[in-house]
């Protein structure tokens, strides 16, 4: 980068921390972290002093690096942090989005570039509901998901990456914007040369291959015929998927490439082409790790990635546990996920038995109502990520997405 990029990155959990430090370690670069948390941002800037974040990057090959980077700000002030930044990005839980939109609209000038990371479903409707007049003029990006897998070793000090993906799909809305001809520029410049940002048709075709899918059956398939027994060990997540399960995600993405083949027939300019099935990007992405690719549930029960990936659970006093469903499996990728998911496809007119089935034992679990029998006009609507939250009743109403 020839003149100085000025970015603000989002939050203060694992994302933060390796965007902060991968992004502060370029050159020509002033990088801002604002985190709104609680009092994150003071114990980040007290625990950092001069030092620098320091990254240890792991390689396939065994090898790794250190990669050390400083911002110039730790604060939870949008004020001090968002005027002058060309790009934000949000490297935050779904969750997290709509107070971080909150707190950015009061600075955000024309032409700034806002980034999902990952954007999760909905991240277009919150963030064009949410910044209003303003939103047009910006340009947003939604990755699919997160670059890495990464751990903090050290809270506001030291983070380790375990993987990096080779690729990453992402939607660009550029709107009225001026960003130039590669608003993705300035992105992959602070994520290095990977993962390699690839960019879907439109915001619907990411969201329609989410893979916020795989979560909720796998937890239906172990749970809901529970007995509400304590267990003396916490059963495995992926390797211990059941049949039921499997058929579950596997009928969930099947109504999905339905949903996108119907929007496709009404409004033929959409294309939904990159839209496919969950058990084929498996087989892509995973084409190393998977030992028996013969089904989805051998793809997912032999996939060495997952080896030994539990439950989420709660310990009791007498050192059994019960199953959690509080963890983000089910409080994210609900209503962050499957409720967006269920909205999109009524908008469409597809039915949707499979995900209803999942959805209503899902919100039971959380304490939510989205669906009332097969439609989804419950009380907690507003509290999702949904597109009728957003006032969004017909597909032409995603025009303005769709720019």
């Amino acid at each position: 980068m020839s003149e100085t990029l000025t970015a603000v990155i989002c939050g203060g959990g694992n994302a933060a921390h390796v965007m902060t430090g991968l992004a502060s370690s370029r050159e020509n670069v002033d990088i801002r972290v604002l985190d709104v948390f609680s009092d994150e941002a003071e114990r980040w800037t007290k625990t950092l002093g001069t030092d620098p974040l320091v990254l240890t990057v792991n390689h396939p090959d065994g090898s790794h690096d250190e990669v050390r980077g400083k911002p110039s700000m730790i604060t939870n002030d949008a004020s001090k942090a968002v005027p002058g930044a060309s790009l934000i990005i949000f490297a935050v839980p779904a969750f997290a989005h709509e107070s971080y939109f909150e707190a950015i609209k009061p600075y955000l000038k024309p032409n700034t570039t806002i980034v999902g990371m990952p954007g999760q479903p909905g991240f277009e409707f919150q963030c064009f509901s949410v910044l209003k007049d303003i939103a047009p003029e910006c340009c947003v990006v939604a990755f699919e998901g997160l670059p890495w897998a990464a751990r903090i070793s050290e809270f506001g000090r030291a983070v380790t990456v375990l993987s990096t993906k080779d690729f990453l799909g992402c939607v660009v809305i550029k709107g009225k914007s001026n960003v130039g001809p590669d608003p993705l520029k300035p992105v992959q410049y602070l994520l290095g040369p990977h993962p390699v940002a690839q960019i879907y048709h439109n915001f619907l075709e990411p969201t329609l291959n989410t893979k916020s899918i795989m979560h909720p059956p796998i937890m239906y398939g172990t749970w809901h015929e529970w007995d509400g027994q304590p267990l003396d060990s916490k059963p495995l997540f992926y390797q211990g998927l059941t049949a039921e399960a499997a058929e579950l995600m596997s009928g969930m993405s099947d109504e999905l490439i339905a949903t996108a083949r119907e929007i496709s027939r009404k409004k033929s300019e959409i294309n939904l082409d990159g839209v496919g099935h969950l058990f084929d990007w498996f087989k892509l992405i995973y084409k190393d790790e998977i030992k028996d690719k013969s089904s989805l549930l051998t793809a997912l029960q032999t996939n060495s990635a997952f080896n030994g990936l539990l439950h989420p659970m709660k310990e009791t006093p007498d050192g059994k546990f019960l199953p959690d469903f509080t963890y983000r499996y089910m409080t994210e990728d609900v209503p962050f996920g499957v409720v967006v998911l269920k909205g999109i496809s009524e908008i469409a007119g597809v039915a949707t038995p499979v995900t209803d089935k999942v959805l209503a034992w899902s919100q039971k679990m959380i304490g939510k109502e989205y669906i009332v029998g097969d439609k989804l006009c419950g009380k907690d609507v507003a509290t999702s990520r949904a597109p009728q939250r957003y006032g969004y009743k017909t597909l032409d109403d995603f025009d303005i997405l769709l720019q």
